[in-house]
């Protein structure tokens, strides 16, 4: 059977994605912190329903030297990689204390960049193989309320585009994720607009069948495409009066 490993597999929209991996006939690694402990229940749950195997490995993206050794401990190395680990971090705190915008950028860039370069490499020799990283929204334009977040974000994407371009000719896909509003514990607290916010369970059928049809980089749901255009389309003087 085919094998996915799946960073950061605590998130609601990891969960979802493992599933519908899961249901079509793939074995899981899922990587995480506490991850053990936390997951324990939802693995043994996949394996009941779908009969396939899952193995459960501690993760620290913040712990750079860790990556090689993490790398390493595989008996069986995965065929694809996707990547959900990411922090919101507080906007206002960043502004003040740099310890928390260098958390914020290892967390969505510095620390993911380490660790993708290690399987990039990888698949690059084997000639096969997949990479799926979700980015943001956020990334597509700075806005005073997230934009340490958002920076970070916008240069996962873009070293996806690199990567993309570079593994191609080696048969490796890299795709891109760039997901709108998604109703998941990091957005709790947030008073997201329901006619354009989706679940989880959304997102991971939407990664599961474009990952299959070797799509480069995705909007969920697609209209986020039209909508970020159009942002991005208003001139910074117009911008800055918006204030958002």
């Amino acid at each position: 059977m085919k094998l996915v490993l799946i960073l950061g597999a605590k998130s609601d929209m990891a969960k979802a994605t493992a599933e519908f991996y899961a249901k079509n006939g793939w074995d899981l690694n899922l990587a995480g912190r506490n991850i053990i402990t936390e997951l324990s229940t939802f693995r043994d749950r996949l394996k009941d329903d779908y009969g396939c195997e899952i193995n459960l490995y501690d993760l620290d993206i913040l712990d750079f030297k860790s990556h090689t050794e993490f790398f390493k401990s595989f008996q069986q190395k995965p065929d694809g990689v996707i990547c959900f680990i990411g922090l919101l971090g507080d906007q206002q705190k960043s502004e003040m204390d740099f310890n928390e915008t260098k958390t914020v950028i290892d967390s969505n860039f510095t620390g993911i960049v380490s660790l993708l370069n290690i399987f990039a490499n990888y698949f690059e020799e084997k000639e096969d193989g997949f990479i799926v990283a979700v980015s943001s929204v956020a990334g597509d334009r700075g806005r005073k309320s997230n934009y340490t977040y958002g920076s970070a974000k916008a240069a996962l994407t873009t070293y996806l585009s690199g990567l993309r371009n570079r593994l191609s000719p080696k048969n490796v896909h890299v795709m891109t994720v760039i997901p709108g509003f998604v109703e998941t514990k990091m957005t709790k607290n947030f008073d997201l607009p329901s006619l354009i916010t989706v679940s989880p369970n959304y997102v991971g059928k939407k990664i599961f069948e474009m990952q299959q049809r070797r799509a480069d980089q995705i909007y969920i749901p697609g209209y986020w495409y039209f909508i970020m255009a159009f942002i991005k389309l208003i001139p910074e003087r117009v911008f800055k009066k918006l204030n958002i």
